[in-house]
């Protein structure tokens, strides 16, 4: 749980903003995205080697 303190007389538009980046930093929001929906195994694997394909041409064709 991100618990964030608010000042007295603090703007609402600043407290939310810490609460944004506080759990940006945490992870929190990238791992909802994740288990919004399940990918199987095989297709995760596959998608991880298609970027380092893909990576490793970059690099090829920047030498």
């Amino acid at each position: 749980m991100i618990i964030v303190p608010v000042k007295e007389g603090e703007n609402i538009e600043r407290a939310l903003k810490k609460f944004k980046r506080k759990a940006e930093k945490t992870g929190i929001i990238k791992e909802v995205r994740n288990r919004k929906q399940f990918n199987k195994p095989s297709v995760v694997k596959r998608e991880k080697m298609q970027h380092a394909i893909y990576v490793n041409k970059l690099h090829q064709t920047e030498e």
